[in-house]
C-alpha cells in the first residue's frame, strides 16, 4: 500500500468528521515554510526572487507547532526552499512527530546522506524527495551536474536505514513521457515507497517562463504516462486526482486545502499565490476572497493550474461527500485498475517533444552569507 493503513485511517476518520460537523472549508495539508533559502537554483522556481535578508530569515520551532495546532491538520508538508539547511530542521521535525502529525519533508537530497543521523525513522516521517526524472532530465531542471547522483545516494541511504521515503516530480513542456516511466521504474527499484507527480505551476517570477505547461497539453502529457501503468507503480497521490490529471475528472480547485504558513504569515490564497497575508489561521479562512480563485473564476493566475496543492483536496471531498464518491474512490483502491488505453500508448510510441527551446539554467548567483559547510553550497534563491 501507498501509505500505512494508519495514516489512511486518521486522514479519513479526520474527513468524516470534518463533512459530520457541517465544515465546507476545512484543511487537509498544512504546507509549513520554515525557511525560503535552497542550496539550488531551479529554473522553473517562482521563490527564487526573495532578496538576502528574507532568505536569512527562519521560523522557530515554536512557531511551527503554534501553525499546526492552529490549523489541525493531520498531514504537514515541510517545503521551502530546502528544509534541510534549518538548522532546527530535526528538532521541528521531532515535534510534529510527537504531536503524531504524519511528515512530509520535502527535499532535494543534497544533504540528505551527511543529515540523516539527526533523524529518527518513525511511520510518521517521510523524505519526500524532488526528483524531476531520470539523470539528464532531473540534473537540467534542477540546473545542477550531478543533481540526480547526490540525490539518488541520498534516497538509497534513507531507504536502508528504514526511513520512509517518497518522491516528488514536477514536470514542465518538453517531458518526455517514455523517460517518465522509466523513472517511476528506477524510484520503485530504488526501494521508495510511493510516487507524486504533478505539472508546474507558472511562477510568474521564475526565471524560464517557457515551459510551463497548459491544459490541454497537461492532459495529454498525462495521460500518457499514467495510463498502461505497470502494477509494481506506487502513487502516494489520490487517484481521482490521477484521473483528473489524465483528463478523466474535473475538479474545482480548492485552494484552503492544503493552506499555507511561512515567515511571512498564513498565505492568501494558497501556496501558489501570494496575494496577502493573514496573522492567524482563523483569519485566512474568514478573509480570504475563496470566490476570486480557481479555474471557474476567471482569474488568469488560476487558468492553467492543474498542481496537486490546489486539486488533491479535491478529490478527496469529493470522496467523503457522498457514496458514489466513496464507492468510486474505493474501487479504485481495492482493484487498482492500469488503465489500459490503446490510444495512450500510441501516443507513447509517436512521442515528439513540443520544447520550445532550452531550459534556462541558472548561473552567476550571489551566495547567501552564512556559517555552513562548503559542501552545502547555499545559493540566493529558494525552491521546493
Amino acid at each position: 500500500m501507498a501509505v500505512p493503513i494508519s495514516q489512511a485511517w486518521t486522514v479519513a476518520t479526520y474527513v468524516l468528521k470534518q463533512k459530520l460537523s457541517g465544515r465546507k472549508r476545512y484543511p487537509l495539508v498544512l504546507m509549513l515554510e520554515p525557511l525560503f533559502r535552497c542550496n539550488l537554483a531551479c529554473a522553473g522556481c517562482g521563490k527564487i526572487q526573495y532578496p538576502a535578508h528574507i532568505l536569512k530569515a527562519e521560523l522557530t520551532p515554536e512557531q511551527c507547532f503554534k501553525a499546526v495546532e492552529e490549523c489541525g491538520t493531520p498531514m504537514v508538508s515541510i517545503p521551502g526552499g530546502e528544509p534541510l539547511l534549518h538548522p532546527q530542521m530535526p528538532e521541528i521535525v521531532a515535534g510534529l512527530v510527537a504531536r503524531k502529525k504524519y511528515v512530509y519533508m520535502c527535499t532535494n537530497a543534497l544533504l540528505l546522506k551527511e543529515k540523516l543521523h539527526l533523524f529518527k525513522p518513525s511511520k510518521y516521517l517521510s523524505f519526500s524527495v524532488h526528483v524531476d526524472g531520470e539523470r539528464e532530465h532531473h540534473d537540467f531542471g534542477v540546473c545542477r551536474e550531478g543533481g540526480y547522483d547526490v540525490a539518488m545516494e541520498g534516497v538509497r541511504a534513507a531507504v536502508d536505514a528504514g526511513f520512509r521515503v517518497t518522491t516528488n516530480t514536477t514536470l514542465f513542456d518538453g517531458a518526455d513521457p517514455n523517460s517518465v516511466r522509466r523513472h517511476f521504474d528506477q524510484m520503485m527499484e530504488a526501494g521508495v515507497e510511493s510516487m507524486m507527480v504533478s505539472p508546474g505551476y507558472t511562477y510568474d517570477k521564475a526565471p524560464d517562463q517557457n515551459h510551463f505547461l497548459g491544459k490541454a497539453r497537461s492532459r495529454k502529457l498525462f495521460r500518457a504516462i499514467l495510463s498502461n501503468r505497470k502494477k509494481a507503480w506506487e502513487f502516494n497521490t489520490h487517484p481521482l486526482f490521477s484521473e483528473y490529471l489524465m483528463g478523466k475528472q474535473d475538479f474545482e480547485c480548492t485552494p484552503w486545502g492544503m493552506p499555507t504558513y511561512s515567515i511571512f504569515g498564513w498565505q492568501k490564497p494558497c501556496y501558489l499565490l501570494q496575494d496577502g497575508y493573514a496573522d492567524t489561521f482563523q483569519e485566512l479562512m474568514e478573509t480570504t476572497g475563496w470566490e476570486k480563485y480557481g479555474a471557474k473564476s476567471g482569474n488568469p493566475q488560476c487558468a492553467n493550474c492543474m498542481v496537486h496543492s490546489g486539486h488533491e483536496a479535491s478529490a478527496v471531498d469529493y470522496n467523503f461527500s457522498s457514496l458514489k464518491g466513496f464507492w468510486t474512490t474505493a474501487k479504485k483502491y481495492i482493484f487498482r485498475p492500469q488503465y489500459e488505453d490503446a490510444d495512450a500508448q500510441k501516443l507513447l510510441n509517436e512521442w515528439k517533444s513540443e520544447s520550445r527551446g532550452p531550459l534556462v539554467q541558472i548561473a552567476g548567483q550571489t551566495p547567501v552569507v552564512v556559517t555552513t559547510s562548503v559542501n552545502e553550497n547555499m545559493t540566493s534563491v529558494a525552491g521546493d
